[in-house]
């Protein structure tokens, strides 16, 4: 990889740990602890939250129509998220060995813990449940993909990439043949961690199953 880029990349980690940093010292804000990927809050604050909790029927009177009329479609989309779960789930399992590449751990990208949060209601909490796991879903496919690239195709698109996954940075650069075909089989060997700060659970996204 280009040293410059590579520097650029550091520091870019380096802003986001800052970031991190940051998010973490506001939990003393609102006083609550990471315990073995629990949350837990302050006895006081429990009892302040769960006096903001509305009640379930009040929730469903005070929704709005178009929130109620939409709910099932938003709900339908379960079906074809289990199902891409399941066949991408499938595929790295069955594949990745075949290939050398190291399973994606899902814990590292499904977190649910909204359920300890006192001031939601049942209804809420199974939607933050429900949102948690589409999008926890979405960046464990796209760990699976990145990896899937890193050992089929890893060269970098001639144009700029938004949200490109965690792979992606040490990819060859477009147009660079001689790059491509002395450094491919190394590539497709080097699935060690990227640099990527601490989450807000206590573990790094793009960790490898043993």
């Amino acid at each position: 990889m280009n040293q410059k880029i590579n520097d650029l990349i550091i520091r870019i980690r380096e802003l986001e740990e800052e970031v991190e940093r940051e998010i973490a010292s506001r939990r003393v804000l609102f006083q609550f602890t990471l315990e073995d990927r629990r949350v837990r809050f302050e006895r006081e604050v429990l009892a302040r939250h769960k006096l903001l909790k509305t009640g379930v029927l009040r929730y469903l009177v005070q929704a709005r129509l178009r929130n109620l009329v939409s709910a099932p479609l938003i709900y339908a989309v379960s079906l074809p998220l289990l199902l891409v779960d399941l066949t991408v789930s499938g595929y790295q399992w069955l594949c990745f060995p075949l290939y050398g590449i190291p399973r994606v751990r899902r814990r590292d990208y499904f977190i649910f813990d909204r359920n300890s949060l006192a001031y939601l209601n049942i209804i809420e909490k199974f939607n933050c449940a429900y949102c948690a796991y589409a999008a926890g879903l979405a960046s464990y496919v796209k760990e699976i993909v990145g990896r899937t690239e890193q050992y089929w195709c890893p060269i970098k698109h001639a144009r700029r990439v938004l949200d490109n996954h965690s792979r992606y940075d040490r990819f060859v650069d477009f147009g660079d043949a001689e790059a491509y075909r002395g450094e491919l089989d190394a590539i497709r060997r080097d699935f060690s961690a990227p640099l990527s700060p601490v989450r807000g659970n206590g573990d790094q996204p793009g960790k490898t199953e043993p």
